[in-house]
């Protein structure tokens, strides 16, 4: 029998693409999207959607009236960490207040399996180190703290009424669908990899290199990038994971790159110059921040399929024949 799993926040970047993975998996996604940061456009054919905010109670509980969901995948949330120091108050609410509503009807509605679109923002980053799931947590931003708030819910969701979770905390989302109907899409762009080829589209006339004296190769500061749908598929693998207990994974390659990196291989992806200028470090960016995905490959096989360069072909093919995103 096909499952049906409720998607919060899937018109937006993540989720989207793991609405198309679910359906390309013969499993039925119900949608629930405010459009205030995602695209209706982005919502794949096959999936069925609701415009609405989940401080909505009665769009919420008649979701949960309509349909008996075996699991919830919860993307929707303000998620700019910049952002999240200057309007703390907006996403202490709403992420915990909305995501505090969800949870505690999905668990009235006996939903046993919850899916958390979590965030490496959540560790101490300070220490430049490569981050497992035993790494101190202490969330840097707002925005973090507000997904550490959410998987402590969870916890004790699990603890006190059996409703099992994944909390999912992944590093860089980068890429697009290898087909080039969906990608990434923001406004404002904040991410790298976008905005090193909106450089290469003439969108820009450079990009900017926070910082070349770090204490990495080449001095610029490193991360790890990790494929859209390879996100995708470990939100589909830990469901059944949820049968027997909670689970918390961090989601990576366990490869970094840098930012000269990223752009000379940007630049070898589209065939343009991008210049990059040198600018001032920006605070708190730690040099090096790289997951250890070892126990979701032990425990699930799940395993990065993408590396940079195949990460930076899609999102070039998107944003190449999609210049303005979904058109808004």
């Amino acid at each position: 029998m096909t499952r049906t799993i409720l998607v919060t926040g899937g018109a937006g970047y993540v989720g989207a693409h793991t609405v198309r993975h679910l359906l390309d998996n013969d499993i039925h996604p119900v949608v629930i999207d405010n459009l205030r940061t995602g695209f209706r456009a982005a919502v794949p054919d096959g999936a069925e959607f609701v415009e609405a905010s989940l401080d909505d109670t009665e769009a919420l509980d008649g979701l949960f009236r309509e349909y008996a969901f075996d699991a919830v995948m919860h993307f929707a949330a303000n998620s700019l960490v910049g952002e999240s120091m200057e309007k703390p108050w907006l996403y202490l609410n709403d992420n915990v207040v909305n995501g505090l509503n969800l949870i505690r009807r999905t668990a009235e509605a006996g939903v046993k399996r919850f899916v958390l679109s979590s965030t490496a923002n959540i560790f101490d980053c300070r220490t430049g180190a490569t981050l497992d799931e035993s790494a101190q947590i202490a969330p840097p931003s707002p925005y973090g703290e507000s997904k550490h708030m959410l998987e402590r819910i969870l916890h004790w969701a699990d603890e006190t009424l059996g409703m099992r979770s994944a909390c999912l905390r992944y590093f860089n989302a980068a890429g697009a669908h290898a087909d080039g109907g969906m990608g990434e899409a923001h406004d404002p762009e904040t991410h790298l990899i976008p905005l090193v080829l909106q450089v290469a589209l003439g969108q820009r006339e450079h990009i900017s290199v926070f910082g070349d004296d770090y204490d990495t190769a080449d001095g610029t500061c490193v991360r790890d990038y990790v494929h859209v749908m390879d996100l995708a598929d470990a939100h589909l693998r830990v469901l059944d994971a949820l049968d027997d207990q909670s689970v918390r994974y961090n989601l990576g390659t366990g490869s970094g790159h840098s930012v000269l990196e990223v752009i000379e291989t940007a630049r070898t992806v589209t065939g343009h110059a991008i210049p990059a200028i040198m600018a001032p470090r920006r605070p708190g960016d730690p040099p090096v921040l790289v997951a250890c995905s070892d126990a979701i490959t032990r425990d699930l096989g799940w395993r990065p399929r993408h590396g940079l360069k195949s990460i930076i072909e899609t999102a070039w093919t998107w944003h190449r024949t999609h210049p303005v995103g979904y058109g808004r």
